[in-house]
């Protein structure tokens, strides 16, 4: 009984304490937020921000010596070509019809002129993705160059996709100019993908995990209760038809609002801004948010190893000194898993209204090139080792810990909270 009791206890303080540490999403105007930032519409489809980001000083005596990283690959074309496709066959297909309006027939006219080189390279990386890799590494080595001034080893993995491996080598390349004594070691194995992308990993190695996420609504019924699809349609087609016989008004308007957001990954230009109303924008942002909590979120427990990967390589690096960095390079859907497991900034809650999932999940934290980095400062003078989380670069929070000070936090009490979070979500056969 007395045992139970305590259980209780423990419960319910990690529930306050999960709670508290997200107090600040919640008494923030998520929508005014999204509002008021082309890019954070675009959710998982927009490029990455280099926001300002200042650092917290680390606790007296304490420097940085080592780093460990997951981050997402940079800006690249839509990764279906459905979303070149689909919209082509429509708008054709109106064309033919006699359906379309004027906004239609420009719009028309335009993806015409734009399409045919993205669709070619449906899911490739851009330039502006290499760049934003480049540029991460480039700032990092600039607000922690203790870590890599005397040199030492670095290892960075990749997935097997094309885009993780070039985001890799454009992030390694900037490393290696602005930290020139280490020495660098890359691979994409198969048998790593356990630590890049879980998910995608052989089914000789794969890994389930018990542990379900709450899901309130389904997001096809979500999706359709909050898009107004006949404003939408009828700003670009006087009759709709024939719609139906070709995917219906659901995938066309996923479709083209994807296009709508990840274009200026790899385009400069501006023709399709007034496509949508900010209120239909709005909208869909929040049925993608949905649909990404639901569709990533839900396999946080598969992300397991990469905790522990995360765990091991850094008491390796603590313990011999060897390592500088463990970097890895993967997809949103891990790290829109990852960021829940390891509840950044309290986002490991989970609501049981399908209103409330925006006030603890935007993706929009997910961006092209998202990165975690945690951060670990050891001192002369005491043997605790501290460690910080960045998420894209800002300072955040890990509520279910007691910070030492400011951002940071002990590395053994962490530890400690993994260890029981693993043995909570035990792996099962599939």
């Amino acid at each position: 009984m007395e045992k139970t009791k305590r259980l209780i206890i423990i419960v319910s303080a990690l529930a306050l304490t999960l709670l508290s540490g997200s107090i600040n999403a919640q008494t923030r105007d998520v929508m005014d937020i999204v509002a008021a930032d082309r890019d954070k519409i675009a959710g998982v489809e927009g490029p990455y921000r280099f926001d300002p980001a200042p650092q917290t000083p680390a606790p007296k005596g304490y420097t940085p010596f080592y780093i460990s990283h997951y981050g997402r690959h940079g800006s690249r074309y839509a990764w279906n070509s459905n979303t070149y496709s689909l919209v082509k066959k429509v708008l054709d297909a109106a064309a033919e019809a006699g359906s379309l309006t004027p906004r239609g027939e420009r719009l028309l006219k335009d993806f015409n002129e734009f399409y045919q080189i993205p669709l070619i390279n449906t899911g490739d990386l851009s330039g502006l993705g290499m760049e934003q890799h480049k540029r991460i590494a480039e700032i990092m080595c600039g607000e922690f160059p203790e870590v890599f001034k005397d040199g030492g080893e670095v290892l960075a993995m990749a997935s097997t996709s094309q885009r993780a491996i070039v985001s890799m080598n454009a992030f390694t390349v900037s490393l290696q100019k602005n930290a020139p004594k280490v020495n660098i070691e890359m691979n994409s194995l198969h048998t790593n993908l356990l630590y890049t992308n879980p998910g995608g990993a052989p089914r000789e190695i794969a890994r389930y995990y018990k542990g379900d996420l709450i899901v309130p609504e389904s997001t096809t019924e979500f999706r359709d209760r909050m898009t107004d699809y006949d404003a939408i349609l009828g700003n670009l087609f006087t009759d709709r038809g024939f719609l139906e016989e070709i995917g219906g008004r659901r995938d066309f308007v996923y479709e083209l609002f994807n296009l709508w957001a990840g274009y200026h990954n790899y385009s400069d230009g501006d023709w399709l801004e007034d496509i949508f109303t900010k209120e239909q924008l709005l909208a869909q942002w929040e049925c993608e948010n949905y649909l990404h909590y639901v569709g990533h979120s839900r396999n946080r427990y598969r992300m397991i190893p990469i905790l522990e990967n995360i765990i091991n390589n850094a008491d390796e690096a603590i313990a011999t000194g060897v390592y500088k960095g463990h970097f890895r390079f993967g997809h949103d859907t891990v790290f829109n898993a990852l960021c829940p497991l390891l509840n950044i900034n309290g986002g490991g809650f989970q609501p049981d209204k399908v209103e409330d999932v925006k006030y603890w999940f935007q993706n929009y934290n997910t961006p092209k090139a998202a990165n975690l980095q945690l951060v670990f400062f050891r001192s002369k003078k005491s043997p605790v080792i501290l460690f910080k989380a960045l998420l894209n670069g800002q300072e955040a929070t890990l509520p279910q810990l007691h910070a030492v000070q400011g951002p940071y936090y002990d590395w053994d009490e962490f530890k400690k909270w993994a260890a029981s979070e693993i043995a909570a979500h035990p792996q099962v056969q599939r």
